[in-house]
C-alpha cells in the first residue's frame, strides 16, 4: 500500500552564529596604501599546436585574419582567394594582473581563454603576444605552453563529456614585464591609508593609534575610508616609516547589526548586535498525508463480469498546535535562539520569522537575501 505524506513547513536551514569577540588587527590587514595597486592587462593572441580541436574558420573568420596578419609579419603571403583550414589553430584573449612595483624582467600568471569555437585548448602553446594596459601601453609579453584543468570528448553520435572548462588555460609565469608597473607612491607629501571596510570608528581607532605611537597630530582621519598620515620625503625614509605603520594593531570597529540569508545554500548568518522590539510571534505546521489503496472486486460465479481492481484515496489533513512566543524589547541574538529553540522550531523555521519581523518593523537590523 503505497503512501505518500506531503509536510508543508519551511526546510530546515543550517544556522551560523556571528558571536566571536572583536580582536586587535594590524594596520596592513585592514588598509591599504594609496596609489599601491595592482593594474589589469589584456591582449589577443593566438594557440596553436591543438589537435583538431581549434576554431571552425567558417564560423570564426578572425581567427583566419590573424592567422594572415602573423604570417604577412614573417614574409608570407597568401593569395586573397586561399582560406586556410586553421583546425590547430584558436583565436584567445589573455588577461593577467600587474602587481605594484612589479620591475621589467620579472614574470607573471596569464590566463588564456577561447574566443572562437575552439572544443579545447588543451596540448597548445601561446604564440607571443603584448599585454596591454587602460592607457594602451604594452606592459608585458606573453609566451607558452598552456596548462588546461579541463577535459571534453564527444562522439560521432553527439554525445560528449565535459569536465571543466577545457577552453580555458594558465600558463604559470607565461608573461615578462616590459615596463614597471605606474604607481604614485612618492610622489604626495603625506601617505593616505585606505580602509577596506569604510567604518568612522575604524578610521578615527586608526588614526589614535598612529599619533599614540609617532607623535600627535601624525594622523588625521580625513572621512570614513581614508587617513592621512605626516610621512618623510626621503624614499628609503619612507619604506621603513611605512613598515612600522602597517604592523601597528588596533581593534576595528563592529559591523552594522546585519542579518544575511543565502536562499541557494540555507545559510543563516545574524550578527551579534541584531535585536528585537516588542513582538509576538505564531508558529505552526500543516500535515497532509495521502494513502492510496488498491480494492479488488470480484464478480459472483457465472455472472459474466470480470474482476476488476478499484483504486480509492484516503486524504487526511492535521494541523500541529499553534506556537506563540513573545519577544521582549531589545531582545538579543542569544534570547532569539533560545526563544526559537524551547517552542521546538527548527533552525530553519528562523528564516521566516526573521523576515516576519522585518516586514513587522520589530527587527533592529538590515536583512540581506543573497
Amino acid at each position: 500500500m503505497p503512501m505518500r505524506s506531503i509536510k508543508f513547513f519551511i526546510p530546515i536551514f543550517s544556522l551560523v552564529l556571528l558571536t566571536t569577540p572583536v580582536h586587535a588587527e594590524r594596520i596592513k590587514d585592514v588598509a591599504s596604501v594609496d596609489g599601491v595597486r595592482i593594474n589589469q592587462l589584456v591582449g589577443y593572441g593566438l594557440v596553436v599546436g591543438l589537435d583538431g580541436s581549434g576554431d571552425q574558420t567558417t564560423q570564426a573568420p578572425f581567427t583566419v585574419q590573424s592567422m594572415k596578419s602573423m604570417l604577412a609579419q614573417f614574409g608570407i603571403v597568401l593569395p586573397p582567394n586561399v582560406n586556410p583550414q586553421l583546425k590547430n589553430v584558436a583565436a584567445v584573449a589573455i588577461h593577467a594582473e600587474l602587481p605594484a612595483f612589479a620591475k621589467p624582467g620579472q614574470t607573471i600568471d596569464i590566463t588564456v581563454s577561447s574566443l572562437g569555437n575552439a572544443k579545447s585548448l588543451r596540448g597548445g602553446s601561446l604564440l607571443m603576444t603584448p599585454l596591454k594596459g587602460a592607457d594602451g601601453e604594452v606592459y608585458a609579453i606573453a609566451q607558452g605552453n598552456l596548462a588546461v584543468g579541463g577535459l571534453g570528448v564527444s562522439g560521432s553520435d553527439g554525445s560528449k563529456i565535459t569536465v571543466n572548462i577545457p577552453s580555458v588555460g594558465r600558463i604559470p609565469n607565461g608573461a615578462t614585464i616590459e615596463r614597471a608597473s605606474p604607481t604614485s607612491f612618492g610622489e604626495m607629501d603625506a601617505l593616505v591609508f585606505n580602509l577596506h571596510t569604510s567604518d568612522f570608528t575604524t578610521a578615527k581607532r586608526l588614526a589614535d593609534t598612529i599619533n599614540a605611537t609617532i607623535g600627535a597630530g601624525t594622523a588625521q582621519a580625513l572621512d570614513a575610508a581614508s587617513i592621512r598620515v605626516s610621512a618623510p620625503q626621503d624614499q628609503s625614509q619612507r619604506v621603513a616609516f611605512i613598515s612600522v605603520l602597517e604592523n601597528l594593531t588596533l581593534e576595528p570597529g563592529e559591523a552594522a547589526a546585519k542579518v544575511i540569508i543565502n536562499s541557494r545554500t540555507g545559510t543563516v548568518v545574524i550578527g551579534r548586535h541584531v535585536r528585537v522590539m516588542p513582538a509576538a510571534v505564531s508558529h505552526g505546521s500543516l500535515v497532509v498525508t495521502i494513502s492510496e489503496k488498491a480494492r479488488v472486486s470480484q464478480p459472483p460465479a457465472l455472472s459474466g463480469g470480470n474482476t476488476v481492481i478499484i483504486p480509492t484515496t484516503d486524504i487526511q489533513v492535521t494541523e500541529e498546535n499553534n506556537r506563540m512566543f513573545l519577544f521582549d524589547s531589545g531582545v538579543s541574538l542569544d534570547e532569539i535562539v533560545r526563544a526559537v529553540n524551547q517552542v521546538g522550531a527548527a533552525p530553519g523555521d528562523l528564516v521566516a520569522i526573521l523576515q516576519a519581523l522585518k516586514e513587522s518593523g520589530a527587527l533592529r537590523a538590515e536583512l540581506i537575501v543573497i
